[in-house]
């Protein structure tokens, strides 16, 4: 194995399915244990592809057919119905270990060189004391829909001995209805001060109000119907080959179940097309001829880039362009840069990329 040289740099790597949480380092020094040596890999760039979608859910009310007749509304659900539509769709990059690209940095006995890698092995930073923390990504969470106006206490509250009792559901209906237009006016007198007792206080006041809107929905949704919107988060990744890639169904969104898996055929597919805009090449010196790897030098990827399109039902929702270590080459550093005694260095890398994003002296 060609002696490869570890910089370490501080860049965050993001998690699949959620904010990437902080970053575990670890740090290794050149001593007598290693032989001055040491060893890690450096990354492959992983995409992961963050879906949100949107779910509705309509529920026709008990007495939808009464809805005209008592309330004067042709806004009643008729059927039951479940619609999903992307909400939001987020690529976000990060690196993974990649075990064909493992090296070791050789640096010159009694010197005093560390190095910070991730928890999987990649490259940080080196002569660094402590990686700065990773820029997480912003994904959506899942939120749960809230409950219906059916689904709160005012809705048994909202009815009384009278609809309880009716023989009928069109007396129940005309009951509920009555409630409805009784339950406005008591709301509007109180407001208005129109009332015998009134609240000792404004906070009293408020919850009798609020309790009387709550009842009011509560009944008017027995005609109408209750409508719940939720959101729910998939995250799928994706890794790049060398070469174009067309068509790949990441997952598909089924109309009532939202994400579902790739096999199921009730849901249409979320593509991904992988295009290779660069491939990194090797440095080259004032002749035009490519630099030799540094002996027992600190091994560093030069990147490529790419880009990925998504597609969802017949147009296209996302495209962004990435930088990407399975594109580029592997180079090195030489460790005489990291211990020079009058000018020492110090390296960050990107683990995404495994590139050098800093080299300078080491501050005085």
């Amino acid at each position: 194995m060609r002696h490869k040289m570890l910089t370490a740099v501080v860049c965050a790597a993001t998690v699949a399915a959620a904010p990437a949480a902080a970053q575990q380092t670890q740090r290794f020094s050149a001593g007598k244990a290693t032989e001055y040596a040491l060893v890690y890999s450096l990354p492959v760039t992983v995409l992961d592809i963050t879906v949100e979608t949107e779910h509705t859910v309509k529920t026709p009310g008990e007495f939808q057919n009464y809805a005209k007749r008592y309330l004067s509304t042709d806004d009643a659900i008729r059927q039951t119905s479940s619609q999903v539509r992307v909400k939001s769709i987020s690529i976000n990059a990060r690196g993974m270990a990649n075990p064909d690209e493992r090296y070791a940095a050789q640096f010159k006995p009694g010197t005093n060189v560390s190095m910070l890698l991730s928890e999987a092995g990649v490259p940080l930073a080196i002569n660094v004391e402590e990686a700065p923390a990773p820029a997480a990504p912003v994904l959506p969470k899942a939120v749960d829909a809230k409950p219906t106006p059916l689904e709160t206490p005012a809705a048994t509250q909202a009815i009384t001995q009278d609809i309880s009792r009716a023989s009928s559901p069109s007396k129940k209906a005309e009951l509920m209805s009555q409630r409805i237009f009784e339950l406005r006016e008591q709301r509007n007198d109180l407001i208005s001060g129109n009332v015998d007792n009134m609240p000792v206080d404004n906070g009293a006041m408020q919850v009798a109000i609020d309790n009387m809107a709550a009842q009011e929905a509560a009944l008017y949704a027995m005609f109408t119907g209750t409508t719940k919107t939720f959101t729910r988060v998939q995250t799928v990744s994706f890794t790049p080959g060398k070469t174009d890639s067309t068509g790949v169904v990441l997952t598909r969104i089924s109309p009532l179940e939202g994400a579902v898996d790739v096999s199921d055929l009730s849901g249409i597919p979320l593509t991904l097309d992988f295009r290779v805009d660069k491939k990194a090449v090797l440095p080259t010196n004032e002749k035009g001829e490519e630099k030799k790897f540094p002996k027992g030098g600190v091994a560093y990827m030069i990147p490529g880039t790419g880009t990925v399109t998504l597609s969802f039902n017949g147009r296209k929702i996302a495209s962004e362009t990435f930088d990407l270590a399975q594109l580029g080459v592997v180079f090195g550093l030489d460790p005489a840069l990291f211990t020079d005694k009058k000018a020492p260095c110090y390296a960050e890398f990107s683990p995404v990329t495994g590139a050098v994003t800093r080299l300078d002296v080491i501050p005085e």
